[in-house]
């Protein structure tokens, strides 16, 4: 039996988890003796090329298609699913899934997957309407974790065929955190997101403030990238709250694991996710996380024992879980070796990997026979 030919369809904008989750699946079947891989990217106009050129030279199979128009992008991917001809095509992220499947079914793909990476996506009435038509079309609609699965199945898609596989983080940069003591560790706070609409770091810089009259002074890292236009108003509301020098903003940095081991805290204030990875990595970093509670978050850990959840938008219930576990630093080791247990246990990047594996052969491997 030869291997199934898996085509990744996705995003070439490298800004969210989508296009991370495709290169991950793509580089882990790369040494794959079942699955015959390849990456296809939309491009954008911010699509860079020092990273394209990057992935070509690490032998990533690698194909782009032109992204300034759905009517360029869907001709151009039923050309390179003749060439491979996949036994399965997997559509990532909105609004991908439909081009992506559009071609496939063009091309005559044998089987589709159309994988879902938030809870919540700028669906119009007409395009909720495509999603619904593809469906009855699909093999498979992925969620990258149960909450996104519910948001599926609350938007009409079929039970029997929508199945959650939560996205995995590599594990490896946080295997010696139990190296880094938590009492050792700087009693300060890292969230690690892009300024957008969808991260609320507003909320938690108000709960700074509020802490700040409490009498606890706590540093703050945001590291990320993302528009000025989301960043400049923060960095102003920080000033004028008045901890402008308790909070620093790096920018994009490439030292998330090291800033991670070396704090007590890690915190994702946000409106909407999909699979938080960021939040994974903290928890396996072996910080105390406190996550908003919104679908996507809530499913990830066990509040109280794992992690703490709050509400959305909420700085005086977010400021009083930090209050908590600074306060009380016993229990937030405890919370903190708990939540690093779970992410070893159940969001590994080779679980992920496997699963997904299981799936595509599932779908493709009596078609090569």
């Amino acid at each position: 039996m030869s291997r199934v030919r898996v085509l990744h369809f996705v995003t070439g904008g490298f800004s969210g988890g989508a296009t991370q989750v495709a290169l991950q699946l793509v580089n882990a079947a790369r040494s794959s003796e079942v699955i015959e891989p390849l990456l296809v990217l939309r491009r954008k106009r911010h699509t860079p090329k020092a990273r394209l050129d990057a992935l070509r030279g690490e032998g990533v199979p690698l194909r782009l298609v032109p992204g300034w128009s759905h009517l360029a992008t869907i001709p151009a991917l039923v050309r390179i699913c003749r060439k491979f001809q996949p036994d399965v095509l997997v559509a990532h992220g909105f609004s991908e899934h439909l081009w992506g499947r559009y071609a496939g079914l063009l091309a005559q793909v044998p089987h589709l997957v159309h994988v879902e990476h938030n809870t919540r996506e700028r669906y119009t009435s007409w395009r909720w309407a495509q999603t619904r038509w593809l469906a009855r079309r699909t093999d498979r609609i992925v969620g990258c974790s149960e909450g996104v699965r519910q948001a599926l199945l609350a938007m009409g898609m079929p039970p029997e065929r929508t199945l959650a596989i939560p996205n995995g983080i590599n594990l490896a940069p946080f295997v010696d955190a139990e190296a880094h003591p938590f009492a050792a560790r700087t009693p300060g706070i890292v969230m690690v997101a892009r300024f957008s609409r969808q991260k609320d770091h507003a909320s938690l810089l108000r709960a700074l403030a509020l802490l700040r009259q409490r009498g606890l002074r706590v540093p703050l890292q945001l590291p990320g990238g993302g528009k000025a236009l989301h960043r400049a108003p923060l960095e102003k509301l920080a000033a004028q709250l008045g901890i402008t020098e308790q909070v620093q903003f790096p920018g994009i940095v490439n030292d998330v694991p090291q800033r991670l081991l070396s704090h007590q805290i890690c915190v994702l204030s946000t409106h909407y996710e999909g699979m938080p990875l960021a939040l994974l990595e903290g928890m396996a970093a072996g910080c105390a996380v406190i996550g908003s509670a919104v679908p996507g978050v809530r499913e990830v850990f066990a509040d109280g024992e794992e992690g703490l959840l709050v509400p959305e938008s909420d700085p005086e219930a977010l400021a009083n879980a930090l209050e908590r576990l600074l306060r009380h630093p016993q229990d937030a080791a405890r919370m903190a070796a708990k939540g690093r247990q779970a992410a070893f246990e159940r969001y590994g990047r080779a679980l992920m990997n496997q699963r997904y594996e299981a799936l595509f052969l599932e779908l493709g491997g009596g078609t090569n026979a």
